[in-house]
């Protein structure tokens, strides 16, 4: 059993290190989308319907907290034009557009560096037992979790 003085210490370690991981996870993806020839919110939208799916324009904006207007719309037109993703008409009610992305054009020009970062990490997490590794991903899905619920309660209450 760890003393109380210890365990405090660890506490607190533990809020600079979650506070470090997120600040360098944000400059991280920025510094990809800069590398890429994109904005950070451009490529978080591109990576936004590679994992969660197609969209429609509002569905997006959803996602991402961006206005339903003028601010997604930019955005979809940047990557459109990138050839990240395409607008097609939703073939069971023709009034909607669903916007999809290209996930084999938005590997070719971030992969490379997605792939070198992955592999890092999983030579990493080999080192790791079961018990660590399980402990490892019930952390940081605890943690998304967490940021997920947080962006709604911000989002929810603006400014407040």
């Amino acid at each position: 059993m760890t003393d109380s003085s210890t365990r405090a210490s660890e506490l607190e370690r533990a809020g600079e290190v979650m506070r470090e991981f997120m600040a360098r996870a944000v400059l991280f993806q920025d510094a990809v989308a800069k590398w890429g020839g994109v904005n950070s919110t451009d490529l978080q939208c591109a990576g936004l319907l590679i994992s969660e799916g197609p969209a429609t324009p509002g569905e997006l904006a959803e996602r991402t907290g961006l206005t339903a207007g003028g601010a997604i719309t930019t955005v979809i037109d940047r990557l459109e034009r990138q050839g990240y993703v395409s607008r097609d008409r939703d073939p069971n009610d023709r009034r909607r557009v669903i916007v999809t992305a290209d996930p084999e054009a938005v590997f070719a020009r971030f992969g490379a560096v997605y792939g070198r970062v992955g592999a890092r990490w999983n030579a990493y997490l080999e080192t790791l037992s079961d018990e660590q590794l399980a402990f490892a991903n019930d952390l940081f899905a605890r943690a998304a979790e967490v940021n997920r619920e947080e962006i709604e309660q911000l989002r929810a209450h603006p400014g407040v």
